[in-house]
């Protein structure tokens, strides 16, 4: 099931979703301050194409630099990929076959918001 999910995902959204992701990775990457951002952006892009079987967990060794770039990265791309979620949610959740994607988008929407201190793992079915 996770498969099928992630097929029609990758054409309803998942494909469009990593666009952004790679876009807001490059432009990280263009200063060398930034390239723990990019690197972050780089894995959700990951996250964003192939998202069903997958989830997010904390890493308990993230410390207070992770916090101050979440912080940085909210003001910089975070809110503009969020949005992007919403509104992909929202229209995929109008028809009855869309709504396990919506679903899916509103769960990417604290991943987008905050991506440094989280690890992407494979769910255990």
């Amino acid at each position: 099931m996770n498969a099928i999910l992630n097929v029609i995902w990758l054409v309803l959204c998942g494909i469009w979703m990593a666009i952004g992701y790679l876009l807001a990775g490059i432009v990280c990457c263009i200063l060398i301050i930034t390239i723990p951002f990019g690197l972050a952006s780089f894995r959700i892009a990951n996250y964003a194409l192939w998202p069903f079987g997958r989830t997010l967990i904390a890493r308990r060794d993230a410390g207070a630099p992770s916090v101050i770039g979440n912080l940085i990265w909210v003001i910089v791309a975070g809110i503009w990929l969020a949005i992007g979620h919403v509104i992909t949610g929202v229209a995929l959740c109008i028809t009855i076959i869309g709504i396990p994607l919506g679903l899916a988008n509103f769960k990417m929407i604290p991943v987008s918001l905050v991506p440094l201190g989280k690890e992407i793992v494979a769910t255990g079915r």
